[in-house]
């Protein structure tokens, strides 16, 4: 139980990151920050900001897949990370990104999600 707990731990912590990676460039041109800054500067911020995500994704990943000893399969392992995402994105969409309106068409596009989860876990026999 303590990997599993350590494993997604791991993997919240990356997809802030990543989530900062790939969005926080929008949100500092927005504010102003970079507005002016050339595409290669953008690149290079935000691949600063990837390389702290994949500090905490590759242990997430190796720590948690179960031929390395962990809980989890790969595909496993994929659909947590895509729920988790989807989450933390939308958490800090939410918080950062006021004008982003959270839909009914996004609530169940997400609960399809959770119901993909769910087959993952069901048992293969």
């Amino acid at each position: 139980m303590k990997t599993v707990i350590i494993t997604i731990l791991l993997l919240v912590v990356s997809n802030v990151f990543m989530t900062f990676a790939w969005y926080g460039h929008l949100k500092l041109s927005v504010s102003g920050i970079s507005k002016n800054w050339p595409l290669f500067a953008v690149i290079l911020f935000s691949w600063g900001i990837a390389l702290l995500e994949y500090s905490f994704m590759i242990p997430a990943n190796k720590m948690g897949f179960k031929d390395n000893g962990g809980p989890f399969t790969l595909f496993q392992l994929k659909i947590i990370q895509e729920v988790i995402t989807l989450t933390v994105f939308t958490v800090i969409a939410m918080l950062c990104f006021q004008g982003q309106k959270f839909q009914w068409n996004h609530a169940a596009s997400y609960l399809c999600l959770v119901a993909a989860v769910v087959f993952a876990f069901l048992p293969n026999k």
